[in-house]
């Protein structure tokens, strides 16, 4: 049985666009065109995920996406034309998962789609942060004795050098560390050009975590401080 998911947006051509390529994708969809309709519709089991518009008439999306999340924990990706980090902020705080911003690239758009989807049928709704062992930062799941790193619920193949790394960014996140300390704990020895090397890491570690390794989402420089890995 295909998954299947449920486009929200008033404006037909952009729910025909997303609709094509996640069928394309292999997806069953159903589609709607303002809140009180996603809700009808989402209200049976079949719905795994929603993407929905925030600006719509008869409901709008944030309020559609409050009255979902009472009744269930299927992923929601918000979509809108604005672009302002407070509306993101809202978005995420109302219950959203993801947040995408229009114009938006399609494949990137199917991507997001796939990680939410691989998260929620992989984790389900089980708390693992409050196992000891386990650090959980949104998409990222860390098992520090195993020194193991999930994305979406699948293993990443890390190098042992991209591990330490991963390792001290996961056990203080949001905490920002210059390149020289990065290099002095991870090598164990004095920096000695550190910013590059430590560079290259970040550059590998992000192509493997984040959907868009050219706007991470988790792996941020922090310009004229050094890196850190974003608290979600």
């Amino acid at each position: 049985m295909h998954e299947c998911v449920l486009v929200v947006d008033d404006d037909h051509e952009i729910v025909r666009a997303i609709s094509i390529v996640l069928e394309r994708e292999g997806y069953q969809v159903l589609r709607a065109y303002d809140g009180l309709e996603a809700l009808e519709l989402a209200s049976g089991n079949q719905v795994q995920l929603m993407i929905i518009d925030i600006m719509m008439p008869k409901m709008d999306g944030l309020s559609a996406v409050l009255k979902l999340r009472e009744r269930r924990n299927i992923p929601i990706i918000v979509l809108s034309a604005k672009s302002e980090d407070t509306d993101k902020i809202l978005g995420l705080s109302m219950g959203a998962d993801d947040y995408v911003t229009k114009p938006f690239n399609p494949m990137e758009l199917a991507a997001r789609v796939r990680s939410q989807l691989r998260r929620y049928t992989s984790l389900g709704d089980i708390n693992a942060g409050s196992q000891k062992n386990v650090i959980v930062n949104g998409r990222l799941t860390y098992d520090t004795d195993a020194r193991m790193l999930l994305v979406d619920g699948e293993a990443v193949r890390l190098t042992a050098t991209e591990t330490k790394i991963v390792d001290l960014f996961m056990r203080n996140l949001g905490r920002v560390f210059p390149a020289e300390e990065i290099y002095r704990r991870v090598w164990q020895e004095d920096a000695f050009a550190a910013e590059n090397t430590v560079m290259v890491h970040i550059r590998r570690i992000r192509e493997k975590i984040e959907l868009n390794p050219k706007e991470p989402e988790y792996l941020k420089v922090v310009w004229g401080i050094g890196y850190k890995i974003e608290k979600k």
